[in-house]
């Protein structure tokens, strides 16, 4: 049975399954407007994740076909993955940031050889053992695209605008870091109980209640742009914390106030985390060596194969942190590289 929740002034959530995945759902928000409802995210590809989108809509007073239009806050299958559907049941549009648009059609348009032969070469970079890449070589050949083929949108959400929501003051904040292309979504209206604060944030997985989300590295195999994606997302935290929202509708976990207090939390976390990475750096170590002494949920030995390739991804986005922030540097002539914490005494 699918769970609703009624947030007041127009805006709904379904709680979405995720199949196999320890978040558990995705809360889809429903947004009414002058034209009828609008979706913010869409939950997991999966047939029990489209029947409960489906029921929790029609509890919501509407259904699949009356959906106006879909609002993505980034591409992650567990947020765009039904917006396909939705458009062909509704004839919705589906809007999304340009830089998260440009990693849909770059799935969608890339051959999977060329996918597991950059993935490869990026892990071998990395310092991952052999046995760890040999899988990837021997899935090149013979593999479908990796992941999904996600639909294409037919909107761009353009930061500090105004969606074209009728009736809706919705504006978009551009928050890269999660993704390059996450946007959290400032509602300028008044919190229908009176919080304080200024409206309400739908704010995606970049800020949320009681976990931080992941921090990884989209690139094109085609572009040798060295991005800092920690950094980006540090700096989107302040931009966020500085709105200073009544309420934070945050896509997984739970609705909370008091944003900038968790803003201050997440920030005084990475901080701690690049010190404690320091610490590691102590001795050279490649990002596959970082990852491995990592603090993470779990121990290394019990952290499945896909999630070590999205931990050393993590890994090299906060060594790519250090470096800039000229407190770690790379071993000249190491190969694969190694990173060493630099002595600022």
């Amino acid at each position: 049975m699918a769970e609703t929740f009624d947030h007041g002034g127009g805006i709904r959530s379904v709680r979405v399954p995720i199949p196999d995945n320890p978040l558990g759902h995705t809360l889809v928000y429903v947004v009414d407007t002058d034209r009828g409802p609008v979706l913010i995210d869409t939950g997991w590809d999966d047939p029990g994740a489209w029947s409960v989108l489906a029921e929790g809509l029609r509890a919501c007073g509407t259904d699949v076909s009356g959906i106006h239009g879909v609002v993505i806050t980034h591409h992650h299958p567990d947020h765009h993955g039904l917006s396909g559907k939705v458009r062909e049941a509704s004839g919705a549009w589906i809007a999304m940031h340009a830089a998260d648009t440009a990693i849909v059609r770059r799935t969608r348009e890339t051959r999977a050889d060329r996918w597991f032969t950059y993935m490869a070469a990026k892990l071998t970079a990395a310092g991952a053992p052999e046995e760890h890449i040999a899988p990837l070589r021997d899935a090149a050949p013979r593999a479908g695209l990796p992941g999904f083929s996600p639909a294409l949108p037919d909107r761009e959400i353009v930061p500090g605008e105004l969606l074209d929501l009728p009736g809706r003051r919705l504006r978009a904040i551009w928050t890269p870091g999660h993704t390059p292309g996450h946007v959290c979504l400032h509602l300028e209206e008044e919190h229908p109980s009176r919080l304080p604060g200024h409206g309400r944030l739908f704010s995606g997985d970049h800020l949320l209640p009681e976990i931080t989300p992941h921090i990884g590295l989209y690139e094109d195999p085609d572009d040798a742009t060295v991005t800092d994606p920690l950094g980006d997302y540090l700096d989107s935290l302040e931009r966020v914390g500085r709105l200073a929202p009544a309420e934070v509708l945050p896509a997984h976990q739970h609705v909370f106030t008091d944003g900038p207090s968790r803003v201050r939390e997440l920030l005084a976390h990475h901080e701690e985390r690049l010190a404690g990475l320091l610490g590691l750096l102590a001795a050279p170590l490649t990002p596959w060596q970082l990852a491995e002494r990592m603090e993470w949920n779990r121990p290394w030995e019990q952290i499945p194969y896909g999630s070590r390739n999205i931990a050393v991804s993590e890994a090299e986005a906060h060594l790519r942190r250090l470096v800039k922030l000229g407190r770690a540097e790379a071993v000249p002539g190491s190969d694969p590289v190694t990173y060493v914490a630099v002595d600022r005494a």
